[in-house]
C-alpha cells in the first residue's frame, strides 16, 4: 500500500509540474477528496487567459463612455482639431476617389464615411493657387523666349489673385450650395442632405485634377491645353454630380436640373477664369514701344550779331 501511495504522488507531483510549466500563474491545491482527474486541482490566477474576456469588455465599455462624451465647444480648438485628424492613407484614398468617379460610387460614403477632414482640401487649394501662379508667369517667361520684343515684368499679384478666387470658390459655393439643399430638404422631407463640411470637402478634393492640368498648360499648343482642361473639367465635374445625385433624385426633375447645372457650370467658370486669366496668348503689358531718338537741329551757325552802330 504505501509503494502504491508513493507512485500515486509521484504521478501526482508530474501531472502538476507539466500543468505549472503550460500556466505559470496557475496555483496547486491539494485535496483529501478525490476528483475524477486525480488529487491535485488547477486554479488559475487572476492574470490567466480566462480573464481576458472581462478586460475586453471593459475597454468596450470605456470605449462607449469616450464616445459619449461631450464634443467640445465651436470656440475651442479641440472642435477644429477632429477635421485634421486624418493620415496620408486616408487623403491619398480620397484624392483617387475624386480622380476616378463613377455612377453608383458616392464619394461621401465611399470615401468620407462621415468622417469629413478639411486637411486635405486646405492644401489643394493652395497647391493650386501657387501652380497656377508660377505657371502664368512661367508662360510669359516662355512667350519672351520666343519673341524678344516682349518685356516681362515678375507679376506677384497673381499669387493674391489665385488664392483668393480658390478659396472663395472652395468655401462660397459649398455654403451656397448646403444652404439650397436645406431649403429643399424642407420641402421634401425624404431628402438627406449632406453637411456643410460633407459638402466642403467634396468640393477640395474636387479641385485636385487641376493641379496636374495647370502644368500641362505649359505646353505652348492651344488645342492640346484645351484637350487637357476638358478631360479635367470631365472628371471634376462628373465627380460632383455622381455625389450629388443621391440628394437630389427625391426632388422635382425641374429642381435637380437645375441645380445640377448650376453646379457644372460654376465649375466650367472657374476653368476658363483660370485658362484665360493666367494663361492668356500675351503679356498683360503691351509691347515696348521702340526708343526712337528724338531728331535734333543741325548745328547751324548764326549770323554775328550786328553792331549797334550799324544797326542804328
Amino acid at each position: 500500500m504505501a509503494a502504491a501511495d508513493e507512485l500515486a504522488f509521484h504521478a501526482e507531483f508530474e501531472e502538476a509540474t507539466n500543468l505549472l510549466a503550460q500556466t505559470p500563474d496557475a496555483t496547486t491545491t491539494r485535496s483529501d477528496q478525490l476528483t475524477p482527474q486525480g488529487h491535485v486541482a488547477v486554479a488559475m490566477g487572476s492574470g490567466g487567459s480566462y480573464g481576458t474576456e472581462d478586460d475586453a469588455e471593459e475597454s468596450d465599455k470605456a470605449a462607449l463612455l469616450q464616445e459619449e462624451k461631450q464634443q467640445p465647444g465651436f470656440w475651442t480648438f479641440g472642435y477644429y482639431q477632429t477635421f485634421f485628424d486624418v493620415d496620408t492613407s486616408q487623403v491619398l484614398d480620397r484624392i483617387k476617389g475624386s480622380l476616378l468617379p463613377r455612377p453608383g460610387h458616392n464619394f461621401v460614403r465611399h470615401h468620407l464615411r462621415n468622417r469629413p477632414d478639411l486637411y486635405g482640401p486646405f492644401w489643394i487649394c493652395a497647391t493650386l493657387a501657387f501652380v497656377l501662379a508660377v505657371t502664368g508667369n512661367l508662360t510669359l517667361v516662355l512667350a519672351q523666349r520666343r519673341d524678344p520684343s516682349i518685356h516681362y515684368s515678375p507679376q506677384f499679384h497673381k499669387v493674391t489673385v489665385a488664392g483668393i478666387t480658390i478659396y472663395c470658390y472652395a468655401w462660397l459655393v459649398p455654403l451656397a450650395l448646403w444652404g439650397f439643399l436645406q431649403w429643399r430638404k424642407g420641402v421634401r422631407e425624404r431628402m438627406g442632405p449632406y453637411t456643410f463640411l460633407e459638402t466642403v470637402c467634396v468640393y477640395g478634393y474636387s479641385l485636385f485634377v487641376f493641379i496636374p492640368t495647370v502644368v500641362l498648360w505649359l505646353i505652348p499648343i492651344p488645342w492640346l491645353q484645351w484637350l487637357f482642361g476638358a478631360l479635367a473639367l470631365a472628371l471634376s465635374a462628373a465627380g460632383l454630380v455622381f455625389t450629388l445625385w443621391p440628394v437630389v433624385r427625391e426632388d422635382t426633375r425641374l429642381a435637380a436640373a437645375v441645380l445640377l447645372s448650376a453646379v457644372v457650370l460654376l465649375h466650367a467658370l472657374l476653368a476658363m477664369g483660370c485658362k484665360f486669366y493666367f494663361f492668356q496668348p500675351l503679356p498683360l503689358e503691351l509691347l515696348e514701344p521702340p526708343h526712337q531718338a528724338t531728331a535734333q537741329p543741325p548745328n547751324i551757325p548764326l549770323p554775328p550779331t550786328l553792331p549797334k552802330s550799324m544797326a542804328t
